[in-house]
């Protein structure tokens, strides 16, 4: 072990996901910068370090000095005050105002911050309101050091460790020693793997029950991560006894304990959180409360109003959407699906017309802001979100409930297919039983994000009214999109041809890396300049996955490159996020009103408050420094990410490098989301696979058992 002293020069590279950083000091006895590597927690410029370690020689890099441990003091020089105050250590003092704090007070500057801040009014240019910012911000991170220091040394990353402390404070350290467990109840992103390496650093019992009960949880989170609404009890202890390799019995009695707590609750042989119990159940129960219930509506004769809204529209009906139109007059709960060009926009118009004869109350809305959106230019209507519909408002949850219904004789959910059993049971509650309530969507889409397979389950349950459009209508007929899509959908290999006239376009390519180079091509030059389009915001690439060279992540760096010239950046995990960014929110965020899947554009960059403005749709929401690990680049998704979008143009790579998620309905999802230009850039083996493979993944959910159950 060897020791080595000095003054932090520059960071070469920060992961704030990980700590990991490459930095390069100034140290005495030294003639060049020295090279250091290691976890080394919040490491600012300016910083005078002591470092514990050893000397390493880096085939690539060169001698490098890796530190195990590290101790930090204040700089004693005007310049290295200078560069540590402007390193973005605190918020409020980016590099203009630390040059004109350290000309006021010299080497005084800390001394005047730590003791006497107020007077940091005597500044040119920093008014009380930056003021009270440094101070408070100077203590946090005075405190925070500590609060670092310990949970690095106890393999916590500086990202997680900034939001332990903005959930715990100066406890911190107290509630981590006597429960590093509740992390993963606690906070978004650390989950159960994490706590446990911090639990297993703290010499916790690897059979106590707080780990136990903890790795319960995360396996049933997991699950519900992949569409389930519970696990069989046998599974859940046999997925559970892998990660944490303790004996069955042991995770058996948990169990019991657990359903006695009631932290889950037991359904025959089935586990499950509450949440995804309770929602089940009461979306079952409000369906059918729903359903035996009257409409204030009354429609005497629906052909006599059929045909006055085709005499004023100018349009004929064709026998299925007259019959789905009739349908939607009668019943309470009803279901319209179909694929793409089979009429659904066109028939939900008419449902809409006809109870406007009837001088009905319609609301309107859908999952994602892209689609309410979408489905307001189709009708002329407002639309809007779910959440924004329910009026979601934090902390005190949705405004709108069964104590407070929506005042509406009609509601109509679009994209239904993307919506999970919780935001379903949440609906449900704010429809008055008078409500008429018109599910559309597409069941051959992928599935919701969340948990539940929620239109599936309905429609197999048989007890609503379900419209099933079929027939693709001739001025559809022309697009190669919606003839191939339909063509995936019933397991046919798509006409891959194109051609001039065409909307479809496959270009053959198996190398990642040419891939990687033609998608940044067609973003950047040739479709947006052919097209006359934005190329960030009219052109989307949809991925199979995340991962890999043709993956989400590496095709956002690419484009992001290729796309986004822009000097102005804040940095966070590894990653720049640059002025006029596409970005996409990965975690529903109630305080800010925005959701899983949103996308939006980063409008201005604050690299003094450590702040940046996105506009989602119309909407502005500021996020700090610490918030973006709730972002990701928006460039490339993936086509989970991208259901209930459409884009102008859709660029996809298919590879077997994906084959592990080569399936039908995603093949199918992918295709639809294009409204103008599709460009499949891969192999044929791999749509083959895509196409041939119809194995829907079957979810643990109950819906459709429980409704037919409550029917009879």
């Amino acid at each position: 072990m060897e020791y080595l002293s000095g003054v932090v020069e520059r960071i070469t590279y920060a992961n704030e996901e990980n700590g990991f950083y490459v930095i390069k000091i100034k140290a005495s006895g030294f003639p060049d910068l020295v090279t250091v590597v290691g976890n080394l927690a919040s490491i600012n410029v300016g910083s005078s370090i002591k470092l514990k370690g050893d000397w390493r020689q880096d085939s690539k890099y060169g001698k490098q000095f890796n530190a195990f441990e590290y101790t930090e003091t204040v700089p004693a020089t005007i310049a290295g005050i200078e560069k540590y105050l402007g390193s973005g250590l605190i918020k409020g003092i980016g590099p203009v105002n630390a040059r004109r704090i350290v000309n006021q007070f010299k080497e005084d500057t800390i001394r005047v911050i730590d003791e006497e801040p107020d007077r940091l009014i005597e500044v040119e240019g920093i008014g009380s309101k930056r003021v009270s910012m440094i101070k408070k911000a100077w203590q946090e991170q005075k405190e925070i050091k500590n609060v670092m220091l310990f949970l690095q040394g106890n393999g916590v990353s500086t990202g997680y460790a900034v939001k332990i402390y903005k959930t715990y404070g100066n406890d911190s350290i107290n509630i981590v020693k006597s429960n590093p467990y509740r992390l993963a109840d606690d906070i978004w992103g650390i989950g159960f793997r994490t706590a446990d390496k911090i639990a297993e650093k703290l010499g916790f019992d690897k059979n106590s029950y707080e780990r136990c009960r903890s790795g319960l949880i995360y396996v049933l989170n997991e699950l519900s991560n992949s569409g389930h609404c519970y696990a069989i009890r046998e599974q859940l202890i046999k997925e559970t006894i892998k990660i944490l390799e303790l004996d069955y019995e042991l995770l058996n009695s948990t169990i019991d304990k657990m359903i006695e707590d009631e932290t889950v609750v037991v359904d025959n042989d089935s586990i499950y959180l509450p949440p995804f119990y309770f929602s089940e159940t009461g979306t079952a129960k409000r369906i059918k409360e729903i359903l035996s219930s009257i409409s204030n509506l009354k429609i005497a004769d629906p052909d006599d109003i059929i045909e006055k809204v085709q005499k004023e529209c100018d349009i004929r009906y064709d026998k299925i959407q007259i019959e789905a139109i009739k349908t939607a007059a009668k019943s309470k709960f009803m279901v319209l699906t179909g694929g793409p060009g089979t009429g659904k926009t066109t028939t939900t118009l008419a449902i809409i017309r006809v109870f406007q004869k009837l001088r009905a109350n319609i609301m309107l809305a859908a999952p994602t802001g892209r689609a309410a959106k979408r489905m307001s230019e189709a009708t002329g209507m407002e639309s809007k979100t779910i959440h924004r519909l329910l009026e979601y408002k934090p902390p005190e949850g949705y405004k709108k409930n069964t104590d407070n219904p929506l005042d509406c004789d009609v509601l109509i959910i679009d994209e239904t297919s993307m919506v999970d059993i919780i935001l379903m049971y949440n609906l449900l509650k704010a429809i008055s039983n008078r409500t008429i309530v018109i599910l559309v969507g597409d069941i051959d889409q992928l599935p919701s994000v969340g948990a539940g397979n929620v239109l599936r389950d309905i429609i197999s349950s048989g007890i609503v009214n379900v419209v099933h459009l079929n027939r693709i209508f001739r001025q559809a007929q022309g697009s190669d999109i919606i003839t191939n899509a339909h063509k995936i959908n019933k397991g046919e290999f798509p006409d891959l041809k194109g051609g001039k006239n065409s909307d479809f376009f496959f270009i053959e390519e198996e190398s990642p890396e040419k891939i990687v180079g033609l998608i940044k091509d067609l973003c950047a030059s040739r479709l947006s300049k052919y097209y006359n389009v934005d190329p960030v915001n009219d052109i989307q690439v949809l991925c199979p996955m995340q991962r890999g060279e043709t993956g989400a992540f590496s095709l956002n760096t690419a484009l992001q490159e290729a796309l986004n010239k822009s000097v102005d950046f804040i940095k966070y995990g590894g990653y720049e996020y640059r002025l006029n960014d596409k970005v996409m929110q990965i975690k529903n965020n109630y305080d800010k009103g925005v959701f899983n899947g949103d996308i939006g554009i980063i409008t201005s960059i604050d690299t003094e408050d450590k702040t940046l403005l996105i506009r989602f749709d119309n909407t502005d929401v500021l996020y700090d420094a610490t918030e973006l690990d709730e972002l990701v680049l928006a460039y490339a998704t993936t086509v989970h990410k991208s259901q209930g979008s459409e884009y102008k143009i859709v660029v996809s790579p298919f590879t077997m490098q994906h084959y592990m998620m080569l399936q039908r309905n995603l093949l199918y999802t992918c295709v639809t989301r294009a409204k103008k230009i599709f460009v499949l850039v891969g192999t044929k083996k791999a749509v083959g696979m895509a196409v041939s493979n119809n194995k829907i993944e079957e979810r643990n959910t109950k819906l459709s058992y429980r409704l037919k159950e409550a029917q009879s």
